[in-house]
């Protein structure tokens, strides 16, 4: 039996044959009453697209509260219908796109409030960890000058790279994954 090699890149472009069988991108219908549409371009340190990354999307429902049982705050409701988590690949143009809802504000470090914001991960060939960073509301001014995660950014004029953008229909939010204008990323 002759063994074949195995691909150097750990995390991609292989995603697209395992874990993108399925659309994700609508964390709720289109037609939901509070329907938000987010949309944007992965680009790379060249300032290319990248047609074949991935995002996961985690965050809390509209009063706040996220669905998985170490958020036990039982005075917020959960919504059955609505899991908080959405998956979606990039397109030929690098483009993504999500339907969600706008997450109500969630405790921080020391219980602080945190603004609305949804968790992002980024999957995406010669990575080898995925990228985090969040996607702040640009109509939460307030909440996002408290936000102790914004807060924490020593160079302020970055931080505006974790505000999405409103447009005529959604919000806009592109990820730059190195170079000028580079998002934001934790290392978690």
């Amino acid at each position: 039996m002759t063994l074949e090699p195995t691909p150097s890149q750990t995390i991609g472009p292989f995603f697209h044959d395992a874990l993108l069988d399925r659309d994700q991108s609508e964390l709720v219908a289109p037609e939901h009453p509070s329907a938000v549409r987010i949309r944007g371009t992965i680009y790379n340190g060249a300032g290319e697209p990248v047609p074949d990354a991935m995002l996961e999307v985690w965050q809390a429902n509209q009063a706040g509260r996220y669905a998985h049982p170490a958020d036990d705050r039982e005075e917020l409701p959960l919504e059955e219908s609505f899991s908080g988590f959405g998956r979606c690949g990039t397109d030929e143009e690098g483009g993504y796109r999500f339907v969600t809802v706008k997450p109500g504000p969630v405790p921080g470090p020391g219980g602080q409030p945190q603004a609305p914001h949804i968790n992002v991960s980024v999957f995406a060939r010669g990575l080898l960890r995925r990228l985090v960073t969040r996607i702040y509301f640009p109509d939460e001014e307030a909440a996002n000058a408290a936000d102790p995660v914004l807060g924490a950014i020593e160079d302020a004029g970055r931080r505006s790279s974790l505000v999405a953008r409103s447009e005529e229909d959604g919000l806009r939010f592109d990820l730059h994954l190195q170079g000028a204008g580079e998002t934001v990323f934790f290392d978690v």
